[in-house]
């Protein structure tokens, strides 16, 4: 079977090495599967990121958001507002 993975020598601190040695048991997986999950996870949650602030800053409107921010105030602190 030929499968298209590279190997990759990392070096871990033993402490990190055991602790995911642990976790991937727990998981039922070998600890290499399971780093691999990790940085699928990882990757993932890094596009889903960028692609949300991208989508965000697309429909982000700078004259609109700076008339906010310097509109009047409402109205006055109310008692227990402070800091």
């Amino acid at each position: 079977m030929t499968t298209n993975a590279t190997t990759l020598s990392l070096r871990l601190p033993r402490s990190l090495k055991a602790a995911l040695e642990k976790v991937a048991a727990a998981d039922g997986t070998s600890m290499n599967q399971f780093l691999v999950m990790a940085a699928a996870e990882k990757l993932a949650a890094i596009h889903t990121a960028e692609t949300f602030f991208t989508q965000r800053r697309e429909r982000g409107d700078v004259e609109k958001a700076l008339a906010f921010l310097s509109r009047q105030g409402g109205e006055a602190p109310r008692s227990g507002d402070e800091p």
